[in-house]
């Protein structure tokens, strides 16, 4: 049976890179009918916090990422102890203090790396590795190969930064006798500039979260940095990627982090959604923003959201561009102050305001007609009236259609927040 792994350390939160690792383990794992193991490497004990760990536990149940197994070096200290006494009893390494060192035989070594094709190492340019430091904690390279062989792990899928990693374990795999795994090494994702850094996208998964990003969105794209459903197919339900997935054919070369795709990706995934699911997904930020309440009134917040899911990119976007619906005091933008300042619409607001309370019948139809006549009698364009309406009733100079979120807004503040813009009151 395949079982493959995924051995995050908790010295700091999940980004993009290691998300995208784990991804493509837990990818082959599922569509090999497989295993996928996590491995919390917590041989650090100063660096290694709580925190962390539960926020990488956290972030792949949000990416929808399930795990077979799971286990902690942390507590298995006695084992990696109890394997480099092995190798001191075979004269393999020596002591020096409390710490154990391997002794590095001078060999060429050859993987067939699923990714990228024959690799060969010359040992002689590795020195003695380091198995148990003076602080009796293993090192990084002998505890993975410890615990691969005893978690019979048969497929090892990472960053090609472990390349130079692999020499050092694969000798250590032969001096314990253990079978070897085979090995596919997954091309960095690099940001616009080189290395991905925090400006260019290696950002924690919570901080995507936080700032609006659906997981099945953020997977997908994930899938895209490193790998391709073919025919140019940007948008794959995850079940049907898993189907199609074949380690064998992720990218050779580095993938190129895009946020501007990211966003693409995930306005496809929020325009997807049912209005009702959106409206449970951006009611928690109108919470805590405190735009509502518990008992707020489902109805009016859904005829906000209908007029925004085609607008928005993040679930963040909802509540910065839907803000007038639910503010008493509105907030007027620079750009917006400036159309409301260009001349005096008393008069025009005045006459909407009473083309407005006459309507019988209150949607965006009937709103537009009345609006539509008035322009007509005043003698203006309709873009004359339209652009300081909007920002008298919104605060800003963009947003969805006037009529409709006029239809949604209500005759009330319609009333107020035009009166609050004529000279002399209503």
């Amino acid at each position: 049976m395949i079982r493959v792994r995924f051995a995050p350390s908790p010295t700091g939160n999940l980004h993009i890179g290691g998300a995208r690792t784990a991804l493509f383990n837990w990818m082959h794992a599922r569509a090999k009918g497989g295993k996928f193991i996590l491995r919390i490497e917590d041989t650090d004990l100063v660096r290694s916090k709580k925190e962390y760990l539960d926020e990488i536990l956290h972030s792949l149940k949000w990416l929808g990422m399930d795990w077979d197994e799971l286990y902690h070096q942390g507590e298995r200290f006695r084992i990696y102890r109890d394997y480099a006494q092995a190798l001191l009893s075979k004269g393999l390494a020596y002591q020096e203090g409390q710490a154990v060192i391997f002794k590095v035989q001078p060999e060429k070594i050859k993987i067939s790396d699923l990714i990228h094709g024959d690799i060969e190492f010359d040992t002689s340019l590795i020195k003695d590795q380091v198995l148990i430091k003076s602080d009796s904690s293993p090192t990084y390279n002998f505890a993975c190969v410890v615990d691969d062989a005893s978690m019979n792990i048969t497929h090892i899928i990472r960053g090609d930064d472990h390349i130079s990693n692999t020499p050092k374990q694969i000798i250590l795999y032969q001096a314990l006798g253990f079978p070897l795994p085979e090995f596919a090494h997954i091309p960095l994702i690099m940001g616009a500039e080189g290395r991905l850094s925090k400006r260019t996208g290696a950002t924690a998964i919570s901080e995507y979260r936080a700032l609006g990003y659906l997981p099945e969105a953020l997977v997908n794209y994930l899938l895209l940095l490193g790998w391709s459903p073919g025919e140019n197919q940007e948008i794959v339900e995850i079940r049907e990627a898993i189907k199609k997935f074949d380690i064998t054919a992720a990218n050779k070369t580095a993938s190129q982090f895009n946020l501007e795709k990211l966003n693409w990706v995930n306005a496809q995934y929020i325009k997807k959604l049912a209005p009702e699911k959106l409206l449970e997904l951006v009611k928690p930020l109108l919470l805590e923003k405190k735009y509502i309440a518990d008992n707020f009134d489902s109805n009016y917040l859904l005829s906000v959201v209908k007029l925004f899911q085609e607008r928005i990119t993040t679930l963040a976007d909802f509540a910065d561009y839907s803000d007038f619906f639910f503010k008493q005091t509105l907030e007027i933008a620079p750009d917006a102050r400036k159309r409301l300042e260009a001349r005096d619409y008393s008069r025009e607001f005045r006459l909407l305001i009473e083309r407005v309370d006459g309507l019988e019948s209150f949607d965006h139809l009937s709103v537009e007609t009345a609006f539509r006549a008035l322009v007509s009698e005043l003698k203006i364009k309709a873009a004359e009236l339209v652009h300081p309406v909007r920002a008298a009733l919104t605060g800003k100079t963009i947003g969805p259609g006037l009529f409709e979120l006029m239809e949604v807004l209500g005759k009330e503040k319609i009333r107020q927040r035009l009166s609050a813009f004529i000279k002399g009151g209503v």
